[in-house]
């Protein structure tokens, strides 16, 4: 019942959240957005509950995606801080996969489509990154390890299907935040980039 109410927050602050951003409410914004994160942060805790390393593995991941959600809501070097944060979050939601299931025993068919996707991202994003590119590639091959590992462990019944889930919707949510940042700046990227982001944690938290 705990988890159900955690993630009813989480929605109903990502609510409160993209209303703040289409009005320009910069307080409600760094609330609701505080909110949304800590509530994700507190169901992946309460299903850990300091059992299994997995677990905790996934629990450092919700912790520093968190950290990053809180540095994007600042300018200039805060982006780049915030850009680190989650590439360390998803190297921890790697580390969780591998040890749930070794990554020799990975689906290796994921590879191809991921692979096509990966370049087919950079390819797009590659002339508005001007001295990011680096960061940006290796934040592109991060995240595609880490959905290739969810895929794979859910696949092979290590962890539940939802981590699968939560993972594409997380890599789905940053090509919105890729386009708002790098191509062009609107409310739809939130719009659509927001709710599937913070679906996706959920969707992580909810497979500790």
């Amino acid at each position: 019942m705990i988890e159900i109410g955690l993630a009813a927050v989480t929605a109903g602050a990502v609510a409160s959240l993209l209303t703040a951003i289409r009005v320009g409410d910069r307080v409600l914004e760094v609330v609701s957005k505080v909110a949304a994160s800590a509530s994700f942060v507190a169901l992946g805790l309460l299903r850990w509950a300091g059992d299994g390393t997995v677990g905790a593995w996934l629990v450092v991941g919700l912790v520093l995606c968190a950290a990053g959600d809180l540095l994007l809501l600042g300018r200039g070097r805060s982006f780049d801080l915030g850009l680190l944060t989650f590439l360390l979050g998803h190297c921890a939601y790697v580390g969780a996969f591998a040890i749930a299931l070794p990554p020799s025993a990975w689906w290796r068919p994921a590879v191809a489509p991921l692979v096509i996707a990966a370049v087919a991202a950079l390819r797009w994003l590659w002339p508005h990154l001007g001295r990011r590119r680096l960061p940006v590639a290796a934040y592109i091959v991060a995240i595609s390890m880490m959905v290739w590992g969810a895929v794979a462990v859910a696949r092979a019944g290590a962890l539940p299907a939802t981590v699968a889930a939560g993972a594409i919707l997380f890599y789905l949510s940053d090509l919105a935040v890729a386009r708002h940042r790098f191509v062009k700046a609107e409310f739809l990227n939130r719009g659509i980039g927001l709710p599937l982001y913070y679906a996706g944690q959920v969707l992580i938290a909810m497979s500790v």
